[in-house]
């Protein structure tokens, strides 16, 4: 197969989930009075705060806080502590951070480490489905790809997080799709960096055209993202009817087997438990807009972090003054602003080619401000639900922190 047939990393944690396609929808009204901190967080005696912030584009997010760990009292303005704003990756939500239990999930382990911890939730998401003039039913609200997700999405909330720590510079933690958007935002956007004291990239996601995984390379095949694109859905909604049916006809292609699909699509996981995959099946997946996958696929076929492509140089124009998409140069992000990159080896979207390549893009970056750690062991959802994740990640993570404080 060439690379040019290769469809959507917007799969990315969907076909993962396949078998659990067929899940309801969450009832929006529902999910709203009974979020993340109802359901997840305050169940294991931690304090947690429901926020709520708008992009510029109208779009209401959903942000939860833990301000301070199990034994502390609440503060309600984090009692000064360094705030970290923690993103999910594509077809996920917030619930990332908090799957497994509170010594094992980064969002507990940061509070009971005090810190005052900002979980952010994209739109789209059951939690940030909200919009000051549309309806999640109305096309026009899935008219955005990840390029809203760095330029609106993670402004406001970094905003938002940064004002409500009474402007104390904010730690970021990125998964996945997570680290794209911080990366393209640092370096398309300078104003970040003022508000950041640093970006922890777990799985980095930025050059895509070395993804190996089987299932993602037989879905490639039908051009998935696209087909839907064209039948004017605008919404991809994993729980759907529409994508159900292509996600069955996928599995029947040779050569695929479906029977794994969470180590057949993101990489052979080390060290996962039955417990985090049946909570990450209750939560997930999550919708995106069709439009998102194209974009990913585009960067697939093309081995270059660009903006979207309209498809016609005066569409282009029309968008950008120009007649292709402006390229996010990855190695604009200044020298000594800090960065924690872990990758796996096994990691079959987050490919270690790709990895290489990000790193070659920050080769002048100063040596003191890179943290560069490899798992050899490690897939893509072993960074987020790996029992052992504390002590082979987000030890070494914190420790990264600590030296930007001081």
């Amino acid at each position: 197969m060439s690379t040019g047939s290769r469809c959507s990393l917007g799969l990315l944690l969907l076909i993962c989930v396949g078998a659990a396609a067929t899940r309801p929808a969450p009832d929006e009204s529902l999910a709203a009075a009974n979020g993340t901190c109802v359901s997840r967080v305050e169940p294991f005696g931690y304090t947690c705060e429901e926020h709520t912030v708008t992009t510029k584009d109208g779009y209401i997010l959903s942000l939860q806080r833990i301000p301070s760990g199990s034994a502390g009292a609440s503060a309600a303005s984090g009692g000064g502590k360094v705030p970290v704003l923690l993103q999910h990756g594509l077809m996920m939500d917030g619930l990332t951070w908090l799957m497994n239990s509170p010594n094992e999930s980064l969002g507990f382990i940061l509070a009971d480490n005090g810190y005052d911890v900002w979980i952010g939730n994209t739109r789209g998401t059951v939690y940030s489905l909200g919009h000051t003039s549309l309806s999640s039913s109305d096309p026009a609200y899935w008219d955005w790809s990840w390029d809203e997700l760095a330029s609106n999405d993670l402004s406001a909330m970094l905003q938002y997080v940064y004002d409500q720590s009474n402007q104390q510079k904010v730690h970021y933690v990125g998964h996945s799709l997570g680290t794209l958007i911080a990366l393209a935002a640092l370096s398309d956007q300078q104003e970040h960096i003022g508000m950041m004291r640093s970006a922890g990239l777990l799985s980095p996601i930025a050059f895509l055209n070395k993804v190996s995984s089987p299932l993602a390379l037989g879905a490639a095949d039908v051009f998935l993202a696209e087909a839907l694109y064209w039948l004017g859905l605008d919404e991809f909604d994993p729980t759907g009817t529409a994508v159900h049916n292509l996600l069955t006809g996928i599995c029947k292609l040779p050569g695929v087997d479906c029977y794994d699909l969470l180590n057949g699509f993101t990489g052979d996981n080390c060290c996962l438990d039955s417990s985090s995959v049946q909570t990450f099946l209750a939560h997930e997946p999550q919708a995106s807009s069709t439009k998102n996958m194209v974009h990913l696929a585009q960067m697939i076929r093309r081995g270059i972090i660009a903006k979207y492509d309209y498809g016609d140089a005066s569409d282009n124009i029309k968008y950008y003054g120009q007649a292709t998409p402006p390229v996010y140069n990855v190695s604009a992000i200044p020298d000594d602003f800090p960065l924690f990159l872990s990758s796996g080896g096994r990691d079959s979207l987050s490919d270690v080619r790709d990895v290489q390549r990000l790193e070659q893009a920050l080769h002048s970056h100063d040596s003191d401000k890179l943290t560069v750690q490899y798992l050899a062991d490690y897939a893509h959802a072993d960074f987020v639900l790996a029992g052992n994740a504390k002590e082979r990640v987000y030890q070494a993570l914190m420790a990264f922190f600590r030296l930007q404080e001081k």
